[in-house]
């Protein structure tokens, strides 16, 4: 009977645990997680999603833009963000963290994407306003770079064609403007309130069954250890 017992909970341990490291959602990341940043870190791909060609386009105008014009632009990527954080909110701590003064941050534009529910956000410095108004950032954002993940999650193309307005609007060229827009009732990929906090709750409560599954399992395995001690009277 000792046996069955001890076989049954052992099994059951087995089934939780391999179903919770399988279905466990990828840790958020927050600010202070994203690495420090160096004067060629142009792209910071935290979210895996850009290729490495993409990635050395991007790298290669937006590093001619800083020498020329001295307006600096990075694009970042993560996968999902911590629980009550907005894209908005990241990215202005980002800016923060990266740039801690004003005088720093004024010649700056950082684009970011939380790649779970396509959630973007820009944000740009003082400098940046002159040259760059919030009705045009706003555009870049949510238009040109939004335009090619409505027709399947395009990335490198949405990353790119950013790259391109934004470097013409910096150097002072006529704003090229949004690409032309064909709305699809069907296959969008983007992720309304309710079902990202559904997600979100989904996510808390994985969290829970972790700290359920961290007491319960010592704890059987404990009563295993007993269970299979031999009784004083087998002694």
């Amino acid at each position: 009977m000792r046996s069955r017992i001890a076989a049954i909970i052992l099994s059951l341990i087995i089934t939780f645990t391999t179903a919770t490291l399988l279905a466990t959602p990828a840790l958020a990341t927050g600010v202070y997680e994203m690495p420090n940043l160096t004067p060629d870190s142009w792209v910071v791909d935290e979210g895996e999603i850009i290729s490495r060609t993409t990635k050395g386009k991007i790298s290669s105008i937006l590093g001619e833009l800083a020498q020329k014009t001295g307006n600096e632009v990075r694009f970042v990527t993560v996968h999902r963000l911590d629980y009550g954080e907005t894209p908005e909110s990241f990215t202005q701590k980002l800016l923060e963290k990266w740039f801690p003064s004003s005088e720093a941050r004024a010649n700056q534009t950082i684009l970011m994407i939380d790649t779970v529910s396509n959630g973007i956000a820009i944000l740009t410095g003082d400098k940046v306003k002159s040259v760059m108004s919030d009705d045009i950032a706003q555009s870049v954002a949510f238009e040109t770079f939004l335009a090619p993940l409505r027709d399947g999650d395009k990335y490198n193309q949405a990353f790119l064609d950013a790259s391109d307005r934004l470097v013409a609007v910096l150097s002072g060229q006529p704003d090229p403007g949004p690409p032309q827009i064909i709305e699809k009732v069907e296959g969008s990929t983007f992720t309304k309130a309710e079902d990202t906090e559904k997600q979100r709750g989904n996510a808390t409560a994985w969290v829970i069954g972790l700290l359920i599954a961290a007491t319960v399992i010592p704890m059987a395995t404990y009563y295993l250890y007993q269970v299979n001690q031999p009784s004083s009277s087998d002694s």
